[in-house]
């Protein structure tokens, strides 16, 4: 394949209009530049590229049959999304993706109009779009929506809850899976071997077409008895007979690379009503060799050379915290065999590669399923096991049922090591974990730890691991300060904090990541620095002394303020009758967007500057209220 940074049919396309005015005999072609021109962009600016590369044909066939924007694509794993957003307006700046005041990574409302569902969380396609055919249908509109699941989507219990529910209804809805086999990872369970058995469409239409012409002009007294008995037959032979079961008018499958196929598939589907399911079969990584033999190194890339077959080896360094969590579960399972490894479709993201290399049996991936990962972790916890919740902060919000009912209420000893908390940068705000401090600290019985540095994180895990009952660490994406990590294992007193610097006037409470910059805003002011290691248990005799001996309280964390840990040193205080003037640092009440992590951090007034300005217009205020008090 050929890198080009123009190609004339492809600079011809300004939305899809322009695209239905071409000819079918033009679209391969246009297929050729849009997949030339998505490699060259995304080799410059890194991001997802394997899932793009193939629904290239899929998305130009869908756009050119469906009237866009009007007709309504909700797309599902916002992966595969990059060749909608070529096409739909958006070419030049795709250089910009993932980076500030850029495109998003994800299809996003308030992008484009063409972008009907904002998509960052898997398997809520098929739901968003039964709605909008619901409100269509009540409206009397003439409105096809269309749900294109795949990258794993399927593999989520809320798209069988959609789909359930769409088979009972009349709505006019297509749902297009995207089987490439794969999510991040490659597909595990039930539903995939399902699939992955499939036999063509083309066999199975010709025998059961074949066989009622026969049966209807020929033996018409058996024809009855064949139509009842045709659904068990097909069983043996069909893939689709699950989801007809579900209500769902099933074709497929067909090859999602035969632009011809697609295109007269989704036409005679266009003409039909009523919920229908096509089964489209494409390959992650498509027309790009490297990334089709290796489509999960290829899922997310940061830049690259396209001309050679392999991605740029990471320079020697210190481990980021996802590694650091990875040696430590294997160390830990060499030292303990009850403990397992749970994670809902993460093994790369999540560190669990070598886990699952060296002890497949205690490793469970439960696909796009964070729901039942939880409560499957909570059978494993009463029956002896410790079992070992690997998970992205904000795909645990997707739990919090389980989380309470099933592990917290039942005081299981379940720990969660809960990644990408606080801000994620590139990724945006449908993946920052800006809310786990909150959701996590108004839960009784669960411990809440927060490293400062990657030693500090195993020795958390450790901690959280020997503790009986549920327990969390959460930690930052990447790297750390860059501290050496212990080998030997030691559990640290729950609900101890430890100063690190001592000072005078003010004292900050930092909290996890949070720590190193307030290390320097600490050298800068000449004041007292917390690590306050646990979230909860708070380490309340630190604070109420701390409160005695300083004149003001400063706590700075990574989290969003309202029922964060600023709030429960402010619970701690008012508990005691202490009046001390307490100032609260954290995310603001808003949605950050993308950007490096470096500057998210900024428009969070999270970095040294920011921490600096919030401390300095608080001591200014609490100043202008010294003097209106003594002019009184």
């Amino acid at each position: 394949m050929t890198q080009t940074n123009t190609a004339s049919l492809l600079n011809s396309i300004g939305s899809p209009e322009d695209l239905r005015a071409l000819t079918a005999d033009q679209l391969p072609l246009l297929a050729e530049e849009l997949r030339e021109y998505l490699l060259h962009t995304v080799s410059q600016s890194g991001g997802h590229l394997a899932a793009g590369l193939g629904t290239v044909e899929l998305t130009i066939a869908l756009h050119y049959v469906f009237n866009t924007p009007d007709d309504k694509l909700v797309w599902d794993v916002g992966h595969q999304a990059y060749p909608h957003k070529i096409l739909t307006g958006r070419r030049d700046r795709m250089p910009t993706i993932r980076k500030k005041d850029g495109l998003s990574a994800f299809p996003s409302r308030d992008e484009s109009p063409y972008d009907t569902f904002g998509v960052g969380h898997s398997s809520t396609s098929i739901s968003a779009a039964l709605g909008m055919a619901i409100a269509a249908g009540l409206d009397h509109r003439d409105l096809h929506a269309v749900a294109i699941i795949g990258d794993g989507g399927l593999t989520g219990g809320m798209a069988f809850e959609a789909l359930n529910h769409a088979g009972a209804l009349d709505a006019n809805l297509l749902v297009v899976l995207n089987d490439n086999e794969m999510s991040i990872s490659p597909n595990v369970g039930a539903m995939n071997n399902y699939l992955a058995k499939l036999l063509s469409g083309r066999f199975y239409s010709t025998i059961r077409q074949g066989s009622k012409h026969l049966l209807k002009n020929r033996m018409p007294t058996v024809w009855e008895l064949a139509r009842r008995a045709e659904e068990h037959v097909k069983g043996m032979v069909a893939p689709g007979t699950l989801f007809e079961e579900l209500g769902f008018n099933y074709i497929g499958p067909i090859d999602g690379h035969d632009l011809d196929t697609l295109i007269t598939t989704l036409r005679n589907l266009r003409q039909t009503d009523g919920p229908r399911f096509l089964h489209v079969v494409t390959r992650k990584g498509k027309g790009y060799l490297p990334a089709e033999m290796d489509p999960v190194a290829y899922h997310g890339v940061g830049t690259f050379d396209p001309s050679k077959d392999h991605l740029p080896k990471a320079k020697a360094s210190s481990p980021s915290y996802t590694e650091v969590f990875g040696k430590w579960l294997c160390d830990m399972a060499e030292q303990d065999p009850r403990l397992l490894g749970v994670t809902p479709a993460m093994r790369e993201g999540s560190g669990l590669v070598e886990f699952e290399q060296r002890f497949p049996a205690r490793y469970f991936d439960v696909g796009i399923a964070e729901q039942h990962a939880v409560t499957l972790a909570a059978g494993q916890a009463c029956e002896g096991y410790k079992p070992v919740v690997a998970i992205y902060s904000t795909f645990l919000q997707r739990a919090y049922d389980q989380l309470i009912h099933d592990v917290v209420l039942q005081k299981l000893p379940v720990l969660f090591a809960i990644d990408r908390a606080g801000l994620v940068g590139p990724d945006g705000p449908t993946h920052a974990g800006s809310y786990d401090f909150s959701f996590l600290r108004c839960l009784p019985n669960i411990v809440i730890m927060a490293p400062s540095d990657e030693n500090e994180c195993r020795q958390m895990l450790y901690t959280g691991f020997q503790h009986d009952g549920p327990a969390a660490v959460r930690y930052p994406r990447g790297k750390g300060p860059g501290t050496p990590v212990e080998e030997e294992m030691t559990a640290l007193p729950l609900g101890r904090a430890e100063i690190r610097r001592e000072g005078q006037g003010i004292a900050l409470l930092a909290f996890g990541s949070m720590v190193t910059p307030a290390l320097e805003v600490g050298e800068q002011l000449g004041a007292t620095v917390v690590n306050m290691r646990f979230v909860k248990p708070l380490d309340q005799a630190l604070i109420l002394k701390l409160a005695q001996s300083h004149d003001m309280i400063v706590t700075i964390e990574e989290n969003a303020i309202p029922g964060g840990a600023g709030n429960g040193v402010n619970e701690v205080l008012n508990a005691h009758g202490v009046h001390r003037p307490l100032l609260i640092i954290g995310l603001p009440d808003a949605f950050i967007e993308q950007g490096s992590r470096e500057e998210v951090l900024a428009i969070a007034g999270l970095d040294v500057a920011g921490i600096l300005d919030s401390i300095t217009a608080f001591r200014n205020q609490l100043s202008g209220h010294k003097r209106i008090k003594k002019s009184a």
